[in-house]
């Protein structure tokens, strides 16, 4: 039996979606990484659940990334991104997957937000995900990146894929939702595709 390639990375989250997100970045772009085996979850990993204690994604990202690399000893990664919406002044910002009251549920989370902004024109209903995106060494030490998405929200979801608020944001410049680009559409422009990206170098350092 072959043996069974160990894990290299571990992405402190257990949301399936954002840990294929990080597998279609990474894949071919480490040699010998094998992302399917090597690039875990925090499940996989038996990593605790770590509270997001921080007020800003830039504090809630290292924090996620620093306590589960010393949990783990793996190299980790972790990512806290959100939709700051402009009439709300930013918000729901890092209360993002949790607005409606129960973490992740998304469903509930996107039928508060449309609520409160029924009566908002289209004018003004801008609108940007945004990411930061951290990079910790169980010994210490680490870097974190950046990336936003700017766009403008919609009245009514819109798409089957993507997760999150992907069906009501409309980025600048396209006229279908998160939602209803592909997977390597999305990657391109999205603000958690622009963190990692910018944040690969480092990975592939560390990983060398």
């Amino acid at each position: 039996m072959p043996d069974i390639p160990q894990p290299r990375l571990v992405l402190a989250t257990r949301n399936a979606g954002k840990l294929r997100e990080l597998r279609d970045l990474l894949r071919g772009q480490v040699p010998g990484l094998d992302v399917d085996t090597q690039v875990i979850d925090a499940a996989a990993a038996g990593a605790p659940d770590v509270v997001e204690s921080g007020v800003t994604f830039r504090e809630n990202a290292l924090l996620k990334a620093e306590q589960t690399a010393r949990a783990t000893g793996l190299l980790a990664v972790a990512d806290d991104s959100g939709l700051a919406v402009d009439v709300l002044g930013g918000a729901p910002g890092i209360f993002s997957a949790r607005w409606a009251g129960r973490h992740g549920d998304d469903a509930a989370n996107l039928d508060l937000l449309l609520a409160q902004l029924a009566d908002i024109p289209e004018e003004q209903r801008g609108a940007a995900f945004e990411c930061a995106a951290a990079l910790a060494h169980p010994d210490g030490g680490g870097t974190i990146e950046t990336g936003r998405l700017r766009g403008h929200l919609l009245t009514a979801p819109r798409g089957t894929g993507g997760f999150g608020y992907d069906p009501i944001l409309v980025p600048h410049g396209l006229d279908r939702s998160c939602a209803e680009l592909s997977s390597e559409e999305k990657n391109t422009i999205s603000h958690r595709g622009i963190a990692f990206r910018a944040l690969l170098p480092h990975l592939v350092d560390a990983l060398a």
